[in-house]
């Protein structure tokens, strides 16, 4: 498949791995939300933001390299491609800890396949640097892994036509570790279509007048559905 109206931003895809709502707040509605954590993640990407050629040990870098992908339609910047004993992979940086979503995966496998399609290469890992514990994380770039850029390309451009907005999640956690969150609003949303949000003694509650539990679950999904397909 290839796409010549929209091209989605690569970074993007981390958000739509993460969320399909935050896609949608920041990609299709352009939201952004500045809080200290984002901040403080720019601050640290100024290094390899200034673009250039530097060594590291036995490694040459290159910072800020542009890569796009006809076939997926994605474009955007490796924040370093790193060559070093012949092997030429992507490394992206990272202000967090490595966590158990995987978004930060798939956005360095995008990026991979980016530059693949570029060079007529095969990439087969890349690594990733958290500021927070100082060290590389290295990522495999499995056929799995490959599929679920396959199809979260196919996702976002499905989405920045015209997807409508989806609801939250309900992996909580992910809401809870989001800036976009006083935005989103997520449990409000709930409440208001319906959907049992966890109350102090484990039971789901409903919002005033709505439906809680599995049957509020698939009113807010065919309320989503109707407005992503009208």
């Amino acid at each position: 498949m290839e796409h010549e109206a929209v091209l989605v931003p690569l970074a993007m895809m981390n958000a739509l791995a993460y969320c399909p709502r935050r896609f949608v707040y920041e990609f299709v509605q352009g939201e952004m939300l500045l809080n200290e954590h984002v901040v403080e993640g720019s601050l640290l990407h100024e290094g390899v933001d200034a673009g250039g050629r530097v060594w590291r040990d036995e490694a040459v870098q290159e910072r800020r390299v542009y890569v796009w992908s006809e076939r997926l339609g994605l474009v955007g910047y490796c924040d370093v491609v790193e060559e070093c004993e012949g092997l030429r992979y992507p490394v992206e940086y990272k202000k967090g800890k490595p966590n158990r979503w995987r978004n930060d995966h798939v956005q360095l496998c995008a990026q991979a396949m980016c530059l693949e399609e570029r060079s007529g290469g095969s990439i087969g890992r890349g690594e990733i640097f958290y500021f927070s514990v100082r060290r590389r994380e290295e990522v495999v770039f499995s056929a799995e892994l490959r599929a679920e850029v396959e199809r979260l390309a196919v996702e976002a451009h499905r989405l920045a036509s015209g997807g409508g907005l989806p609801p939250p999640l309900e992996q909580r956690a992910k809401c809870r570790e989001c800036s976009l969150q006083p935005l989103c609003l997520p449990d409000e949303v709930r409440l208001l279509g319906g959907v049992g949000v966890e109350g102090r003694g484990g039971e789901a509650r409903g919002g005033r007048g709505g439906r809680g539990g599995e049957e509020g679950r698939v009113v807010l999904w065919e309320t989503w559905l109707e407005e992503g397909t009208g």
